[in-house]
C-alpha cells in the first residue's frame, strides 16, 4: 500500500484527457501534470488551444504530447487510443470529458439530426473511448482509472436540453455498468457530475443565470474547472481505491436545497 503522502502523486502514470484544449478538460489536463502525470490532451478542432495547454504543461516542466480525434467515429477512438499507448507505453488513467453542450432546443422542436448530435458527442463518445480505454489497460493486465465527466444535468433536467439530458444520464448508467464489468480487470470507473462552472465571459454573457445560481448554491459560487480536477486526481488515485461505480456531484450544494 502506498503512502498517504503520494496518494496524488501521479508519476510513472499516463493519463488521457478527451477535450482538453480549454476549460474543464484544460483543467484536468493541468492538474494530473502538476502531480506528475504524463498526460495525453486531446481536441478535435480546437488546434490552437490544444497547443497553447500543451505549452503550459512543459513550460512547467511536466509532460505532454498532444492528440487529435473525432470521438464519434470507432476507427478514429481506436486510432487515438493506439497513438498514446504507443507514445507513452501505457495508458493508466482515462477522463471522458469531450462533449457538447451549446444546442438548445426544445423538445417538440429537436430534429433528430440534433438528437443525433448531442447523443453522439457526449454519450456515444464516452461508450468508445471507455470500450477502447479498456481493452488497452486490460492488455496491459495491471488495472487502470476511467473517469467519465457528465452532469447534474443527468439528474434533474433543464429546459430545451432533453437531448443533453438524456446523454449524461446515459453516462451516469454507462459509469455503473462499466465499473461492474471491468471491476473483475482491476479497472475502477466513476462519473463526476458537475453544477455550473465559471467560464471566461459567463458573468457578461449569462448574468441572470449567474445570479440563480449564486443564490441558489448554499457555498455562494460557481465551480471552476480546477474544483472539477481535484475530484478527478481523488478518484484517479489510491486514496479511492475501494470507489467505484459512483456519482460524485459537484455543485457547491445546491442539490441539497428543499425541493419545496
Amino acid at each position: 500500500m502506498r503512502m498517504r503522502k503520494d496518494f496524488f502523486n501521479f508519476g510513472g502514470q499516463i493519463v488521457l484527457v478527451t477535450g482538453s484544449s480549454k476549460g474543464i478538460g484544460k483543467g484536468i489536463a493541468s492538474a494530473f501534470a502538476a502531480a506528475g502525470g504524463s498526460v495525453a490532451v486531446h481536441y478535435h478542432n480546437d488546434k490552437q488551444g490544444v497547443g497553447n495547454v500543451f505549452s503550459e504543461i512543459t513550460a512547467d516542466g511536466g509532460q505532454a504530447a498532444a492528440f487529435r480525434a473525432d470521438l464519434t467515429h470507432e476507427d478514429q477512438v481506436a486510432r487515438l487510443i493506439a497513438q498514446v499507448s504507443d507514445h507513452f507505453g501505457r495508458l493508466d488513467v482515462l477522463v471522458n470529458n469531450t462533449g457538447q453542450y451549446d444546442l438548445l432546443s426544445p423538445l417538440i422542436e429537436t430534429s433528430a439530426t440534433e438528437w443525433d448530435q448531442i447523443i453522439n458527442a457526449n454519450l456515444r463518445s464516452t461508450f468508445l473511448c471507455t470500450q477502447a480505454g479498456a481493452r488497452q489497460m486490460i492488455a496491459q493486465g495491471s488495472g487502470g482509472a476511467i473517469i467519465n465527466i457528465a452532469s447534474i444535468e443527468g439528474i434533474a433536467p433543464m429546459p430545451a436540453h432533453s437531448h443533453y439530458d438524456a446523454a449524461k444520464a446515459g453516462v451516469i448508467m454507462l459509469t455503473r455498468s462499466s465499473a461492474q464489468e471491468l471491476g473483475p480487470h482491476g479497472i475502477r470507473v466513476n462519473a463526476i457530475s458537475p453544477g455550473l462552472i465559471w467560464r471566461e465571459g459567463i458573468e457578461e454573457n449569462w448574468p441572470e443565470g449567474v445570479e440563480r445560481w449564486r443564490l441558489a448554491a448554499p457555498l455562494k459560487r460557481l465551480g471552476t474547472p480546477e474544483d472539477v480536477a481535484n475530484a478527478c486526481l481523488f478518484l484517479a488515485s489510491p486514496a479511492a481505491g475501494w470507489i467505484s461505480g459512483i456519482n460524485l456531484v459537484l455543485d457547491g450544494g445546491v442539490s441539497a436545497r428543499p425541493a419545496f
